[in-house]
C-alpha cells in the first residue's frame, strides 16, 4: 500500500518568489514553505510534499481558498503550464512571515470556474 508521504529533507529553504520577487523565509515551526507567504504563488516542484521530484517546475496560481476540519485554510493552486491542482496549507500563524491576509481574502473573493 503507498500513501502520500512527505519530506522535509533539504527543502526547508529560503528562496526568491518566481511571480513577485519576495525574499521567502523558511517557516519556523520546521515545517515546509511551499509559497510565497506575499502573493502565494508557489512552483510545480513536488510529486509528493516536499520530494522535489516534479519534472514541471511551472508557476502555480492560486485559484481558491477553502477549510479543512484539521489543516485549517488552504490554498488551492493550478499549475499554469501543466493544469495540475494541489493545496497548500496556509501559514497565517508564522511568527517571521506569516501569509498575507489580504491575499487569502482576495483569493477566496475570486470567483470559482
Amino acid at each position: 500500500m503507498t500513501g502520500r508521504r512527505f519530506t522535509v529533507a533539504g527543502t526547508n529553504t529560503a528562496f526568491t518568489c518566481a511571480h513577485c520577487g519576495l525574499e521567502v523565509w523558511p517557516l519556523s515551526n520546521g515545517s515546509v514553505r511551499n509559497h510565497c507567504p506575499g502573493c502565494l504563488y508557489s512552483l510545480h516542484l513536488d510529486v509528493f510534499p516536499g520530494d522535489r521530484a516534479a519534472n514541471c517546475g511551472g508557476l502555480l496560481e492560486p485559484l481558491a481558498v477553502e477549510q479543512h476540519p484539521k489543516k485549517g485554510w488552504m490554498i488551492v493552486h493550478r499549475c499554469q503550464q501543466c493544469g495540475y491542482v494541489g493545496r497548500n496549507k496556509a501559514a497565517l500563524d508564522d511568527p517571521r512571515q506569516p501569509d498575507s491576509f489580504e491575499a487569502l481574502l482576495a483569493v477566496s473573493a475570486r470567483p470559482r470556474g
